[in-house]
């Protein structure tokens, strides 16, 4: 273990998070021009795929950070039985949910109910498919939706903002279950679907299209908002949620539904709307 990941453990997650948002949200010129300078020029951030690519145009970094993407810079998969990638960045880990046991790394792991902070709602994921996806600093950081889906429910489950770094995931046991997180709960034409948006060390929110800012505020208890009746359909490939900084989002799916694209394995670099699994049966 590093002695950065060793660190984190005594470091005060949430008021380091929170002084890296204000930061984020700055609009002096000089905090805005120098954090976007250095994010680009240490990341090698390709500009020319943003919607608007002069860097000092942005009213802050934070708006730089979560820029869109120029129209036609990524196109979904075209097979319809295509399941989607969900954003751009890496495979942290994927594969078949072992019972209850999603894989991390390096003989570390942990549960869908310690994901979801709910057995309820884990039940139907038992033996299911999950993908994990980081997003670098480098990566565009809006997450899009793997299916067509009608949200029915987010929780906000709290915890600490461990780093999502490849050093701590090998180390930091259950992390991603550990870390402040935004569940989304969907129901699709094939059952119920999760993408989990998973907050990470500096990561100053996550904002949804459907509420806008869910994170912060930091949770102190699980809270879940009820969404069924309202109607919010997302289609496959359109955007869901985006993150305030650098983080991983998780796709789970049921057992029997879709088997991942067999080219994926860790550290696979991925690109929002390649295939992330293929429908069975349809």
């Amino acid at each position: 273990m590093s002695l950065t990941t060793t660190l984190t453990y005594a470091l005060p997650h949430r008021l380091l998070s929170s002084m890296a948002r204000r930061l984020a949200y700055s609009t002096h010129p000089g905090t805005r021009r120098w954090l976007i300078d250095t994010v680009v020029r240490r990341f090698g951030v390709d500009l020319s795929e943003a919607a608007n690519p002069d860097p000092a145009s942005y009213a802050s970094f934070n708006a730089f950070f979560t820029r869109a993407l120029r129209e036609g810079a990524r196109s979904p998969d075209p097979d319809p039985r295509a399941l989607l990638m969900p954003a751009d960045g890496h495979i942290s880990q994927c594969g078949a949910i072992d019972g209850d046991r999603i894989f991390q790394a390096k003989g570390q792991s942990f549960t869908v109910a310690e994901l979801l902070g709910d057995a309820d709602d884990a039940a139907p994921y038992l033996d299911g498919r999950y993908a994990t996806v980081y997003l670098s600093p480098r990566d565009y950081h809006r997450v899009h939706m793997a299916w067509t889906g009608t949200l029915r429910e987010t929780v906000h489950v709290p915890g600490r903002l461990f780093s999502v770094g490849t050093d701590a995931v090998a180390n930091v046991p259950r992390l991603f279950a550990r870390n402040e997180r935004l569940v989304c709960h969907f129901d699709t034409d094939f059952g119920p679907m999760v993408q989990v948006m998973v907050g990470a060390l500096l990561v100053s929110g996550v904002e949804t299209v459907w509420a806008g800012e869910e994170i912060p505020a930091y949770g102190d208890r699980i809270q879940r908002k009820d969404y069924r009746g309202r109607g919010i359909v997302l289609e496959r490939f359109a955007e869901m949620a985006r993150f305030n900084y650098g983080s991983t989002v998780i796709v789970l799916l049921p057992p029997g539904v879709a088997e991942l694209a067999p080219a994926l394995h860790a550290e696979s670099p991925v690109r929002l709307g390649e295939r992330l699994a293929t429908r069975l049966g349809a």
